[in-house]
């Protein structure tokens, strides 16, 4: 396989309760260590950004501290707290959720991911989350069975 495949799910959430918190902290880690899969983005402009300014962090900060002090999870979720004063808003979590959660794909996307999938685009997932989640799979499950 050159580079892992991140299964971790944009809709899951860590203690904080922010959805792909942990996926986004899962990549910068791997890419950190030189395994992130080529198609995936580090710290890309969708989801990630997202976190980023639903959080209010700053990106050069955030990527350089996850990079440099290789947290575990909990420890990322602990320095966020602090850059935030020891909580969060909550307020802006939910929307933030409420973005990520709602998020859909456009045709052009939707179709080749479940045509991949072998899904039929029947119009019933139309959610990025749950179409990333396929496409994740499928590229995961490829990579290994190539």
């Amino acid at each position: 396989m050159a580079g892992v495949i991140p299964t971790i799910s944009s809709g899951v959430a860590g203690p904080l309760g922010v959805l792909h918190l942990p996926r986004f902290w899962s990549k910068v880690l791997l890419d950190t260590k030189g395994q992130l899969h080529a198609d995936y983005p580090a710290c890309g402009t969708g989801f990630d950004q997202m976190v980023l300014d639903g959080l209010g962090l700053d990106r050069e900060e955030t990527l350089a501290y996850i990079s440099e002090n290789l947290p575990s999870y909990t420890d990322f979720e602990k320095w966020i707290l602090a850059k935030k004063g020891g909580s969060l808003d909550t307020a802006a979590v939910d929307k933030l959720n409420s973005a990520i959660a709602g998020y859909n794909h456009d045709d052009d996307t939707r179709g080749p991911i479940l045509g991949a999938a072998g899904v039929e685009d029947d119009g019933s997932i139309l959610d990025a989350v749950n179409l990333n989640n396929l496409d994740d799979w499928t590229e995961f499950h490829a990579a290994l069975t190539g």
